[in-house]
């Protein structure tokens, strides 16, 4: 179940009272006239079946009150109620399986924001990573893999493609390439402190290496596993599955390709440089392609098991 909090200027409030009371799947509805201060109004208060609550949401929003007042949804992690039980009985469909478009739009946006921190974040993934293929350390792989908050941008491209939000695209592309490129400058910057302080050498790299040499030769497999880890990261937000973003970062090779493209480019080595590349381009294209395939085949999906 999910909380609603709302509050209505005076001349809306009728409105939404009733259509909160005519949606299937809402019960425990409070109504607190002028008790809202800034901004004035009403407040209204209900619980909502997860799988009812974007369609209350689109409604809501119709009527104007995020404008002119607000409209706030939190998660119940317990109630102990009859009639919440049976408003969730009553809801269509399955609450696990109800995506909640304008909570994935607005976490999307947050997550796709180019900060300080997003690009520290990527940085110091990209850094780690570099230790790792000139190691040839597949624990520190893994934990660049971990790191690295790329997922937010190539989901809120993957949102903003279903949902045509043209600004979230921009703002979601412009973290994605910026981020790398700085990322990626950085670690070349990086890997030459670390060769003249003899911590790195281009022995090193042209190594072979059997733990991380998958990551300048990419093949099918690197395609077919970023196509899943999309499929299922975008599953991992839109459901309450959040644990599995874990099993997702760590599942494919963006971060760890982008770090061996920057320290083969600072020993300029072409071919490491350019298979690193292909390979960071092929798993953000199947990850973008995945996730946007299952974002349109939820919303195909929810929208036919809506119709009577």
């Amino acid at each position: 179940m999910l909380h609603l909090r709302l509050i209505t200027p005076a001349r809306t409030t009728d409105d939404a009272v009733r259509l909160i009371e005519e949606t299937v799947g809402t019960t425990h509805l409070v109504v607190l006239p002028g008790a809202a201060r800034d901004p004035s109004g009403d407040v209204v208060m209900c619980d909502v079946a997860r799988e009812a609550c974007d369609e209350l949401l689109l409604g809501l929003s119709g009527l104007g009150i995020e404008t002119d007042g607000s409209i706030a949804v939190e998660n119940i992690d317990l109630s102990l109620s009859d009639r919440a039980d049976r408003a969730e009985d009553d809801a269509p469909g399955e609450g696990a399986d109800a995506v909640l478009w304008a909570h994935l739009t607005d976490a999307t946006h947050e997550e796709s924001t180019l900060s300080w921190t997003y690009l520290a974040f990527l940085t110091i993934a990209t850094m780690i990573a570099a230790c790792g293929v000139v190691l040839d350390n597949a624990i520190l792989i893994v934990g660049a893999m971990a790191v690295g908050p790329e997922f937010g941008p190539l989901a809120g491209i993957c949102t903003a493609l279903v949902q045509r939000a043209p600004r979230l695209a921009l703002r979601s592309l412009t973290a994605l390439l910026v981020g790398f490129a700085v990322a990626m400058a950085v670690t070349v910057g990086f890997a030459h402190f670390m060769d003249a302080v003899n911590l790195f050498s281009e022995a090193q790299l042209e190594a072979k290496r059997p733990n991380t040499g998958f990551i300048y030769a990419p093949d099918w497999f690197s395609f077919v596993v970023a196509v899943l880890a999309g499929a299922a990261g975008v599953l991992s937000l839109t459901s309450t599955k959040s644990g599995a973003m874990v099993g997702v970062a760590i599942s494919v090779t963006t971060v760890p390709a982008a770090a061996n493209a920057a320290v083969a480019l600072g020993y300029r080595d072409v071919d490491q440089t350019w298979g690193s590349t292909e390979q960071l381009l092929l798993n953000l294209l199947g990850i973008i392609l995945a996730g946007t395939t299952t974002l349109l085949l939820q919303k195909w999906f929810w929208a036919k098991k809506k119709r009577p």
